[in-house]
């Protein structure tokens, strides 16, 4: 495992285009919303949401896609992949769009995997059960996962135990050389009391922070959610505020600021 300080828990650089671009197209999209009310899964309330969802045609997903593929080759990382592998289901589409833009844009090809939610045991897999969709994996090969969000890291670390279980199975080596998320909300996960239920104003752990020390695999994500609110209120940009587009008001903003010291992550 390498050394925890080459993997801060949150990278801060000056916002890039395509960052810029990115943050206008989730406050266009109606994917990055305030409203009142909002309950995340994990039971806690929040401000805002994003909902990745909201990029369902094939312009709004290719788009996606270049936002990725513009990460990677900025931080210098798409020279280092073999292999984008999105986890079913959401990663599946970002992984695809992903090598799409970085064809068309970088002119950099890349192959793309996908896996099964169960193994496939007919057809071409008849004698051995199949996981994974498009066999691209070889041995050696370096692998970069993408998904939407990682808030809890569950499907990360259970898609490290379906790249070994491939590994073991095909006897190759399978390189997990980097994560990289959409929108990165930098929020420390849910409290809970004895009896499950969410103590609120309580900071829990970094999911991405502790993955990366107990894994040794950098998390990238196309931006955080700070600077999307901090680029989008300084321009004065229209958000879905309380289903009405306009600038974010300075009253949300405050709600927002202090809703990311209660359970926001350290930068």
């Amino acid at each position: 495992m390498q050394k925890e300080e080459k993997f801060p828990i949150r990278e801060v650089f000056e916002m890039e285009d395509y960052k810029k671009e990115f943050a206008k197209l989730l406050a266009d999209t109606g994917a990055l919303f305030f409203d009142e009310g909002l309950i995340l899964k994990d039971g806690r309330p929040t401000p805002y949401f994003v909902n990745m969802g909201k990029f369902k045609t094939g312009k709004l997903n290719f788009l996606l896609g270049t936002y990725y593929a513009d990460m990677l080759v900025s931080k210098g990382i798409a020279d280092n992949i073999d292999v984008i592998f999105g986890p079913s289901y959401k990663g599946s589409a970002i992984a695809n769009a992903t090598v799409a833009a970085l064809w068309v844009k970088h002119s950099i090809d890349k192959a793309f995997e996908y896996d099964r939610k169960e193994a496939k045991t007919h057809g071409d897999a008849s004698k051995s059960a199949k996981l994974f969709v498009n066999g691209a994996f070889f041995d050696g090969c370096k692998v970069f996962l993408v998904d939407d969000v990682g808030t809890s890291m569950k499907t990360k670390y259970e898609a490290i135990e379906k790249l070994n279980a491939e590994s073991e199975r095909k006897g190759i080596k399978i390189n997990l050389v980097g994560v990289g998320i959409g929108v990165d909300r930098e929020q420390t996960t849910a409290v809970y009391d004895e009896n499950g239920n969410v103590i609120l104003n309580a900071r829990g752990e970094d999911a991405i922070g502790d993955f990366m020390k107990k894994t040794g695999i950098p998390v990238y994500s196309v931006v955080g959610i700070r600077e999307v609110i901090d680029y989008l209120y300084a321009e004065k940009y229209p958000v879905l505020v309380n289903k009405k587009k306009q600038p974010i008001p300075e009253e949300i903003k405050k709600e927002f600021d202090e809703y990311m010291k209660i359970y926001g992550v350290e930068r």
